[in-house]
């Protein structure tokens, strides 16, 4: 159980925060609190000799209220991308219209991929930070918010990926975010709720999502957008007793015959509860030939695609 003082504090200082935030003092706010890495890069050695070697994009990561206290888990997160060789940085969510200004010049300069990543506050101010972009008609490739405000917008149109982690019986967080209409792109919704020993102040700092996390974000450069077939939004509760996997959305596949929804999980190496659920059917429904059931799938990179698939002759 969250202690009642801790929770009134993280109440009281995400309404403080989020009145900043509406009033735009943003912009008059002091530098991001970064690392040293950027004055170390004016010293660093020609363009083309280390950079070509690491992998490429831009993460964005965003504290919520009270964030030094609260969200330290965005911390730990930015700590694992930086030594998997990614760029990336954290932030205060007060901040965050300045900082997408800033993405905006450095995109101009060199249009790396942009990833968003935010708890809490956090998680609303990088849906925000998206419709700017969208503005300017730069796409954002993906978009994780993990037990966002209540109050987050949609996903707009320039997402390419989205995945929300949350807990819809969170009064800190709890923000259900769904997408604009007409949106393309992946989604996947995993609520946590029925994890007892997940809340508002650690559900930023699970190393099982930070790990995945981590092996997406390292290979999206490499990870078509657009992959085979229609992206079906995804919206789980995840059982109690079940790990939380990362999938970036459904596919779907017709019934064969014979096919059942355990054969079929255990073909597409994927949960039985979460073919259930995604197609709101008991696991001993039967299928008739030619029925439309919806897989989880995770994106793969070109070049495991290229890899795994079979040589021609």
């Amino acid at each position: 159980m969250i202690n009642p003082i801790q929770a009134a504090t993280v109440v009281i200082g995400a309404m403080l925060s989020a009145c900043i935030f509406s009033a735009g003092f943003d912009h008059a706010l002091a530098a991001p609190n970064t690392t040293s890495r950027e004055a170390a890069a004016a010293t660093a050695a020609p363009v083309g000799t280390v950079e070509a070697t690491q992998p490429r994009g831009r993460v964005y990561l965003f504290r919520g209220a009270l964030g030094p206290i609260f969200s330290r888990g965005m911390d730990r997160l930015t700590k694992r991308l930086e030594q998997a060789g990614i760029r990336a940085d954290v932030y205060e969510f007060t901040i965050c219209r300045l900082i997408a200004a800033q993405a905006i010049r450095d995109y101009r300069d060199d249009p790396a991929p942009i990833i968003l990543i935010g708890h809490s506050m956090g998680g609303l101010c990088a849906l925000k930070f998206a419709e700017v972009l969208q503005d300017e008609n730069i796409p954002v490739n993906l978009v994780v918010t993990v037990d966002p405000a209540h109050v987050s917008p949609n996903v707009p149109l320039n997402v390419e990926r989205f995945i929300n982690i949350f807990l819809s019986n969170s009064v800190l967080g709890g923000g259900d975010v769904v997408a604009k209409q007409g949106y393309q792109g992946h989604y996947a919704s995993f609520d946590l709720s029925a994890h007892e020993e997940v809340t508002h102040i650690n559900i930023d700092k699970m190393d099982s999502i930070h790990e995945q996390l981590v092996t997406a974000i390292t290979q999206i450069a490499t990870t078509p957008a657009k992959a085979e077939g229609e992206a079906v939004p995804l919206r789980y509760v995840v059982p109690p007793d079940a790990p939380v996997e990362l999938w970036d959305s459904g596919k779907p596949l017709f019934a064969r015959s014979g096919d059942t929804l355990q054969t079929l999980a255990t073909l597409n190496r994927v949960p039985l509860w979460a073919l259930t659920q995604i197609n709101r059917l008991s696991d001993s429904a039967p299928l008739t030939v030619g029925q439309r059931v919806i897989v989880p799938r995770r994106l793969e990179p070109l070049l495991t695609s290229s890899a795994q698939s079979p040589s021609k002759r």
